[in-house]
């Protein structure tokens, strides 16, 4: 057993709840944007939008646990995994919930992305520790599922999804590192979209996208979405996957350059997708409503740079993982794997 995470995990689960309140506010200003009229079949454009905690240095990584009908998501700069129901409110969850010491060289030591697998087991993409890691929670430690490509650490793997046989795609930016790029501690040359597959072995699925970021899978799980969050070349885009989780040539899916151009906060960042395969993008401006085809139905407008987002409840609920904010919203849709 490692004694260091124990250690982490057992101060987590002894914290106390920092916020129980369940009269929320709202977010003032929030405007839902509607460039098609099909977005009045996925949201009610007067929809409110509720705030339900505050005070965070940058959320991130919004996931929903069915199990046990909760929310995990992650401060990143904070080095935290916060739980939020509806009936506790707000805890500490895991803290460190990355790097576990003083590190004068990096940027962002805790946790990013997070998903649960099929036998409901918090799967990490470990920034700080630059890895993707599992929470053995009968241990009370994260296991090491994989850190390395063809012998050379990870940068900071950012976000991450399953598909239906086990297959973990993450991207691996440099954003935990100090100076990006130029950082002495890079050790691969390049930035990386890549599948654990199930099998354990490891491919690298493109090495063409300068910060790729955000993932998510077509419901038939044969297109993988990839967000770049590059002011520069701030675009999703769409990889069409074989049954051995390769990937042929990917396209542009959509381009958010010109909302970069317009000075618009954000970057293309984490998605959500319902049932019908909407993808809820989060990015320049908000949340994009964009269709299968790639066609702009409307944008979620808050105030405030949305770096994520996912399905929740009875999945007919958005959460918003939006800067200092942990947002939610009704929708008319159904999230990916609701019933």
């Amino acid at each position: 057993m490692n004694y260091k995470y124990m250690k982490y995990f057992y101060t987590a689960i002894v914290s106390v709840a920092l916020w129980q309140c369940k009269m929320y506010d709202k977010v003032e200003n929030a405007k839902i944007h509607e460039i098609n009229s099909a977005i009045q079949t996925i949201i009610n454009i007067d929809q409110e939008i509720e705030i339900l905690a505050d005070g965070f240095e940058w959320s991130e990584g919004v996931v929903w646990d069915k199990q046990n009908n909760c929310l995990f998501f992650s401060d990143v700069p904070q080095n935290t995994i916060y739980r939020w129901d509806e009936k506790d409110g707000l805890n500490i969850y895991l803290r460190p919930s990355g790097y576990g010491a003083e590190d004068p060289d990096g940027l962002e030591l805790g946790a990013n992305g997070l998903y649960f697998d099929d036998a409901n087991r918090l799967v990490i993409c470990d920034s700080g520790l630059r890895r993707i890691s599992r929470l053995n929670t009968k241990q009370y430690y994260k296991e090491n599922l994989v850190s390395h490509y063809n012998g050379k650490r990870f940068n900071s793997p950012n976000d991450l999804v399953i598909n239906s046989r086990g297959d973990i795609f993450f991207t691996d930016p440099p954003y935990g590192l100090n100076q990006l790029n130029q950082s002495p501690r890079k050790e691969l040359d390049f930035n990386g979209v890549y599948c654990f597959r199930a099998d354990g072995t490891l491919l690298l699925l493109s090495d063409e996208l300068s910060f790729p970021n955000g993932l998510a899978l077509a419901p038939d799980e044969k297109t993988l979405y990839v967000s770049n969050s590059d002011p520069k070349n701030a675009v999703w885009m769409a990889y069409s996957l074989n049954n051995d989780c390769t990937v042929d040539s990917g396209y542009v899916f959509f381009d958010g350059r010109e909302w970069v151009n317009e000075g618009k906060e954000g970057l293309p960042d984490g998605m959500a997708i319902d049932k019908q395969g909407n993808l809820f993008a989060s990015g320049p401006g908000g949340v994009s409503i964009i269709n299968s085809q790639g066609h702009l139905l409307g944008i979620i407008e808050i105030g405030h740079p949305i770096a994520n987002c996912t399905f929740g409840n009875d999945g007919q609920t958005l959460y918003l993982a939006a800067d200092m904010l942990l947002c939610r919203i009704r929708v008319k849709t159904t999230g990916l794997g609701f019933p």
